[in-house]
């Protein structure tokens, strides 16, 4: 049988840093793809084209989805909840997990800081951190969602809904 919701574990996954607005990982904002290719060890992909650009890559094996504007540079990292790296931000891990958790958390961070500044929702109602930069979607996992976080640079978290093509924003099966 095919394991389309086998969740990799822990333990297999690449563990990866948040620094806000400006790296996830390996991948720092602004790269281009050849160099986002190299910062990933020299995985391939085949990118997504339009007008010529590269728009977007999916790397299926390493459980990542990376975003370009149209001067091809880095602007927003997708990370699967089923198979990517795990990324830790204030040593919390926010891939793969149940949702209401990282939601929760997010909220706590908040009352540290102003709420209405550090918080922004999306028309599904997924969170998001203003200063971390990720807005946390979900994933389908057989039948539970995990989560599926975006990371986006700072120009992105006034209007995170339009920042990417919609399709980005959807429940990934």
């Amino acid at each position: 049988m095919f394991g389309w919701w086998t969740v990799l574990p822990e333990s297999e996954r690449q563990q990866w840093i948040l620094t806000p607005f400006v790296s996830v990982g390996p991948l720092h904002f602004g790269m281009n793809p050849i160099e986002a290719t190299a910062a990933l060890g020299g995985i391939t992909t085949r990118p997504q084209y339009r007008d010529g650009r590269v728009e977007m890559a999916r790397y299926q094996k390493a459980g990542l989805t990376l975003h370009y504007n149209v001067d091809e540079k880095l602007k927003a990292v997708a990370i699967d909840a089923l198979r990517g790296p795990q990324v830790f931000a204030d040593d919390t891990a926010l891939v793969g997990r149940v949702p209401s958790e990282i939601e929760q958390w997010m909220e706590k961070r908040a009352a540290s800081r102003d709420p209405c500044e550090e918080l922004a929702y999306m028309n599904a109602g997924e969170p998001g951190s203003r200063s971390l930069g990720v807005v946390v979607g979900v994933q389908r996992a057989g039948d539970r969602l995990l989560t599926r976080p975006v990371f986006l640079p700072a120009e992105a978290m006034d209007d995170p809904s339009h920042w990417l093509p919609q399709e980005a924003w959807a429940i990934q099966t």
